[in-house]
């Protein structure tokens, strides 16, 4: 009988082996065929080994280290990764152009937080309360009372706009019975004071309100620099004032209309 030692293969030197395992893991160890002999190799705690699995083993002496399992052939082709371009960007000497301004439009309505009427060095309570009172300009014929100055007063919410651009300012204004009975236009004007003051309010510019009979309303368009002036607070209030008796006018206030002297801004802010 032929001997069975010459077909087998030496092992001594080949670093790492490749080795098909005929028994699983017991007492850290399994046996392991590799080039037709089969041997006892060691085996690391984490590794779990079937038989018929592919092992990668490493030989130290005349000891063998299973050092892991290799897994079944893919049963499909890698996706190619897509190559990185790390070219750098050709610098033309141009700046980039500056992001575009963002712009947020809106509108905000403005209730009187007072409609007040000062005479003779008072402000009138014989009427309606002081800070509800109705808007008088000029003076009742034959009184021996003064000339009226009649205001709205608008507080702080205009203000909270500050930094914004006004685009367009109303009011609401409605006449009511006082005086002749033909269509007229009270004078408006810019008021200092955001709130009614102790003494007299201070009157700054001026423009022509609208032509209304008694018991005539509208939506008046005022001048944007008017609203702008709201919104800056370095103005506070509207009123109706002239320096001479005539026209007599009485308007809506607080008390007679809920919507008089409503002030709504139209506005536009800009934002890099």
């Amino acid at each position: 009988m032929a001997s069975l030692a010459g077909t087998r293969v030496s092992l001594a030197g080949t670093g790492t082996l490749r080795g098909t395992a005929v028994s699983t893991v017991s007492g850290n160890a399994c046996l392991v065929m590799v080039g037709g002999i089969q041997v006892t190799a060691r085996v690391a705690t984490t590794l779990t080994v079937a038989v018929g699995n592919v092992l990668l083993l490493a030989r130290l002496g005349s000891t063998y280290y299973v050092i892991n399992v290799v897994p079944p052939a893919p049963t499909t082709t890698p996706t190619t990764p897509t190559p990185v371009d790390n070219t750098p960007p050709v610098d033309t000497g141009d700046k980039p152009p500056p992001p575009k301004p963002t712009t947020t439009t809106g509108t905000l309505t403005c209730v009187p937080v007072a409609t007040a009427c000062y005479r003779d060095g008072s402000w009138r309570s014989d009427g309606d309360p002081v800070n509800s009172f109705d808007l008088y300009q000029g003076r009742y014929g034959g009184s021996s009372y003064g000339r009226n100055t009649g205001v709205a007063f608008y507080g702080s919410k205009p203000h909270t706009l500050s930094g914004a651009t006004c685009t367009k300012a109303t009011v609401k204004i409605k006449r009511l019975s006082a005086g002749d009975y033909s269509a007229r236009s009270a004078t408006l004007r810019l008021v200092s004071q955001t709130t009614r003051p102790g003494g007299a309010p201070t009157l700054n510019e001026s423009t022509s309100g609208p032509s209304l009979k008694i018991g005539d309303s509208t939506t008046f368009t005022l001048p944007t620099s008017w609203g702008q002036a709201l919104i800056d607070g370095t103005r506070g209030g509207i009123g109706i004032s002239i320096s001479s008796d005539d026209p007599y006018i009485h308007l809506a206030g607080r008390s007679s209309w809920s919507a008089a002297f409503t002030v709504t801004i139209s506005w536009r802010r800009t934002s890099s």
